[in-house]
């Protein structure tokens, strides 16, 4: 019996339909399928520099634009020199138009500061960087992020204030228009030479018009008190008011058409009475810099001292130095100063600057002259007078800036006076003493009189009050002559020829030259009620 077993053919021909091997293959062309649609997807590389890593994590903060996710941090290294922090990002291939010369990056965080609370949203989300960008022609890579939150100028605009100190002002501290918040402090930094604090302050759109050229900026006290139209006005500050502080400003109207220049300096007054003052000028542009030779003392003349014209503050001093003369054995000094010659505009000529009328009156007679603001505490500031009898003399170029003619101070010469009559009439006393020791008891009405006398003058050179130096002068006078009278009644008792006698005779003697002395200066100061500040001139 024959089996039947059938032949089976082998074959040598590779099928590939039915071969194991096309599902690797498929799966290989899957993989790489979906490699290329994601590559094709991918968008570029960034590299953001911050000054600080404020709580960015790779592979989780995120970059956002218009609260729309367009990219995620992927790398976060030190630069180099450690100085600053380099952020990578990978951004979304349909963002990468985005990344312009315009662009701005800035890293969100939850803050509670003086303007309030702000990225609350961080809280669920985590920080995450934000952007704002415009259309631009550049397509960039590496960027330079910001410290501060950046803020579009469609949406308001940036000032620039200036103060000589910080007056505990720092970012977040709101700005204020008519008691109603306008925007805040943004950015806190010194300026470039080392001797001011600028700020920027921010002021929302619907602000942005009651800026002007002639705005005021100030730091909003806690307590203002108010003195006007016979009525006493006390304005304590809400308590949240003490807390944040604040700035406020004024809007006259006048320059509502000018154009603010994107170079104009607001000054930041230390408060509303100082920023409201008599200070006048434009800023600006119209600020020029001016250095002064002087020979007279300026040892009380400080930094920031005001430069006032007819009452006027016209600008401030900026600088003060001193050097020693060999030859004169004195300390001269130069002052530099900064003066808004905006002041010296006359609107009736069009065509002419202040900066031009300014150096016609130097050349006709305007002159510096370093003047103490009262002559008790000898504290000094820069006086521009007009003096028509000086001989021609132009603004000349100086080491640093033009050098702008001055002339010595007349003001001292009253006070030199009075301050001599005290010491001689303190000369006197002791002359007295001598004379009481040896006679003590008829003498004591004379010395009595005497002290009651310099009291009288003393009280004279420490009044603050300078307008009731005439009155008091008067008083002291009378009190001289009060004094003579009494003396000469003491003489009658003794005899003509006594030492007592011929001791008084010549004290009493320098006593009338003091007292005849002093009506002279008491005349002087009756005709010219202000000549113990500005001179006999």
């Amino acid at each position: 019996m024959s089996k039947n077993i059938p032949n089976v053919e082998e074959s040598t021909k590779f099928n590939f339909i039915t071969s194991i091997w096309i599902v690797p293959f498929v799966a290989l062309l899957i993989a790489a399928w979906l490699a290329y649609q994601y590559y094709a997807e991918l968008g570029p590389e960034i590299k953001i520099v911050f000054p600080n890593n404020e709580g960015l994590q790779a592979g989780q903060s995120v970059i956002k634009y218009r609260d729309v996710t367009i990219g995620k941090v992927t790398k976060i290294n030190l630069e180099n020199d450690g100085s600053r922090v380099a952020v990578y990002a990978r951004i979304d291939k349909t963002a990468e138009a985005f990344l312009n010369e315009h662009t701005k990056f800035w890293i969100v965080k939850p803050e509670v500061g003086l303007g309030g609370v702000s990225g609350l949203d961080t809280l669920i989300s985590g920080t995450y960087i934000n952007l704002y960008t415009t259309k631009g022609e550049e397509s960039r890579r590496e960027f330079t992020g910001l410290p501060y939150v950046f803020r579009a100028d469609k949406e308001g605009e940036y000032f620039h204030l200036n103060a000589p100190q910080g007056y505990n002002i720092a970012q977040g501290t709101p700005i204020f228009f008519k008691n109603m918040k306008v925007g805040e402090i943004e950015y806190v930094m010194i300026s470039m030479d080392g001797r001011s604090i600028d700020f920027y302050a921010y002021i929302e759109k619907e602000y942005v018009p009651y800026v002007h050229t002639d705005s005021k900026f100030w730091v909003r006290s806690a307590l203002d008190v108010d003195f006007s139209n016979g009525r006493l006005d006390v304005n304590i500050a809400p308590l949240s008011h003490l807390i944040q502080g604040g700035i406020s400003f004024s809007s006259s109207g006048a320059d509502a058409e000018d154009e603010i220049p994107n170079d104009y300096i607001f000054n930041l007054y230390k408060n509303g009475n100082i920023a409201e003052g008599t200070k006048i000028g434009k800023g600006g542009k119209s600020i020029k810099r001016f250095e002064i030779h002087v020979v007279d003392s300026i040892a009380k003349l400080k930094q920031e001292a005001p430069v006032r014209y007819e009452g006027y503050e016209v600008g401030k001093v900026t600088k003060v130095a001193t050097t020693y003369d060999p030859v004169s054995h004195k300390m001269t000094g130069t002052v530099f100063v900064k003066i808004d010659t905006s002041f010296f505009e006359n609107k009736n000529e069009k065509n002419v600057t202040g900066e031009m009328n300014f150096k016609k009156a130097v050349e006709e007679g305007l002159r510096a002259r370093i003047t103490p603001t009262d002559p008790i505490t000898g504290v000094l500031y820069v006086d521009l007078v007009f003096k028509a009898d000086l001989p021609y003399r132009a603004i000349i170029e100086g080491e640093k800036y033009p050098v702008l003619p001055s002339v010595n101070d007349q003001s001292g010469g009253i006070m030199d006076q009075v301050n001599i009559l005290v010491t001689r009439l303190n000369t006197l006393l002791d002359s007295t003493n001598r004379v009481m020791d040896e006679n003590a008891r008829p003498l004591h009405e004379i010395i009595t009189n005497l002290n009651k006398t310099m009291g009288n003058i003393n009280t004279l050179v420490a009044q603050e009050e300078t307008q009731n130096l005439p009155k008091a002068l008067n008083q002291s006078v009378k009190r001289l002559t009060e004094t003579l009278e009494s003396a000469n009644r003491v003489l009658e008792e003794y005899e003509h020829d006594s030492l007592l006698n011929r001791q008084l005779a010549q004290t009493l003697k320098e006593v009338t030259e003091t007292s005849q002395e002093m009506s002279k200066v008491l005349r002087m100061i009756n005709r010219k009620p202000n000549a113990l500040i500005f001179g006999e001139e």
